[in-house]
């Protein structure tokens, strides 16, 4: 009998262990249902400025609260997710944002991991190609055909 509590005890843990963390207090919920989940969505965009690999939806720290209260405000003062998502910038930097936006300054950030991709291909496609062409040997002449039968012949007698 202890081994299935203890299993449904580990059970119970990994259950707890897999479900989404929200760091967003009982006072912070918004009573608009609709209103709420338009602040959910963007603040799983918004990067916690402590953390910095967090959603502020997620963090604990004062700073991401102060944001996630912040967005419920503007939400409230009816702005749309784009202006609240452009306040919160202007306010915070570019770095707020988790998935940067593609701008001549975010340029090379999007554009550097299909570049190294796309550079790494070609040069697996080149070194594949000079090995074929390096192991491509020249045919055997009369003479080396007949030393390689008499070398093999040799071999099977032995």
């Amino acid at each position: 009998m202890s081994r299935i509590l203890r299993s449904l005890a580990v059970l119970a843990l990994a259950l707890t262990l897999a479900a989404p963390v929200m760091a967003v207090q009982p006072d912070e919920v918004l009573d608009d249902p609709a209103l709420e989940a338009r602040a959910r969505e963007l603040s799983a965009e918004l990067r916690c400025m402590v953390c910095q690999n967090e959603s502020i939806d997620a963090s604990n720290a004062p700073l991401a609260r102060d944001i996630r209260i912040l967005l419920r405000e503007r939400l409230e003062a009816g702005d749309t997710n784009a202006e609240v998502l452009d306040y919160l910038v202007a306010r915070y930097g570019e770095f707020v944002l988790l998935k940067p936006r593609f701008n001549a300054s975010t340029l090379l950030l999007w554009l550097t991991a299909p570049l190294v991709l796309i550079l790494g291909g070609i040069a697996a496609w080149v070194g594949v190609r000079r090995r074929r062409t390096a192991t491509d040997a020249a045919p055997l002449s009369a003479a080396e055909e007949a030393e390689l039968e008499r070398v093999l012949s040799d071999d099977t007698r032995g």
